[in-house]
């Protein structure tokens, strides 16, 4: 091979490594941090802890899981609903831990590991409302989060409703209590929550029991990296082995929590969903 020939060579190297991919588990390790896109606004999963002022919660200790493994120190950035799945796309976030439903159409755009909560979504309303039944919505205002599955969800099962989206959780409860709407749609977790901070006035309020979807929730990871998905996965069979994922499920909403679950209905088994 001549010199001239050898620099050439080099020289189209040079040009093209910027396109080369590199691995994601190898480029966290290297900047020493696991960057998780978070709500922040949804507790138990990710809320500020009004004595720390940190955000804390059942997806950030799954974040944490995740860091520990890969041995970085875990760094939170807080996102709006609809902002989650680009901002992971655009590599701005390592992972979502942000009440992150998994489903069919988000899964052209991103990866998901392990289902890391199994819930029902539901509708909140006032008793004085009368409603009854999810159907006797059409025609009425439903306020719900923008860009999420509750979202979606509503509108095909009441294509008759009109909706009325709000950036966050709290935003949407607050104009319930406003009487900006009829209802309010939401997991079923969090509308426990919302319930839980009205005090006297629960007793003008009434989750109804039917559920309009079943959500398989999950980290949601960057497309294509097998390498991430497997070390994600592999914490939370190992979380499921271990016990850990039965103590972090009693922690934050377990019968000493305000969720009051009486125990843990689903395990950190199975990444697939129905539909």
């Amino acid at each position: 091979m001549t010199r001239r020939f050898r620099l050439l060579a080099l020289g189209l190297l040079a040009a093209f490594a910027p396109l080369v991919h590199a691995d994601q588990v190898a480029d966290i390790k290297a900047k020493g941090e696991l960057v998780c896109g978070v709500l922040g606004t949804d507790d138990p999963f990710s809320f500020v802890d009004p004595k720390s002022r940190e955000i804390v919660g059942y997806d950030v200790d799954l974040c944490n899981a995740v860091a520990k493994k890969l041995g970085v120190k875990t760094s939170l950035k807080q996102l709006a609903v609809a902002a989650r799945v680009p901002e992971l796309q655009q590599g701005r976030v390592d992972i979502l831990a942000a009440s992150l439903t998994h489903n069919k159409e988000r899964e052209a755009l991103i990866d998901f590991s392990l289902s890391t909560f199994i819930t029902g979504q539901k509708v909140m309303t006032k008793k004085a409302s009368g409603i009854q039944q999810p159907a006797q919505l059409t025609g009425q205002k439903v306020l719900t989060v923008k860009g999420s599955t509750m979202e979606q969800n509503i509108k095909k099962l009441v294509p008759g409703a009109e909706i009325v989206s709000f950036d966050n959780s709290p935003q949407a409860f607050l104009a319930l209590q406003q009487g900006k709407g009829v209802a309010y749609v939401n997991d079923e977790t969090s509308l426990i929550d919302d319930f839980s901070k009205l005090g006297p006035a629960q007793k003008d309020y009434v989750i109804l029991p039917t559920s309009i979807s079943t959500e398989h929730l999950a980290l949601g990871l960057k497309k294509g990296e097998a390498g991430m998905k497997a070390l994600v996965d592999g914490v939370l069979r190992d979380m499921e082995k271990s016990g850990d994922a039965e103590k972090l499920f009693m922690k934050w909403l377990g019968p000493e929590t305000k969720m009051k679950f009486p125990a843990r209905p689903f395990k950190f088994e199975t990444d697939k969903i129905d539909g």
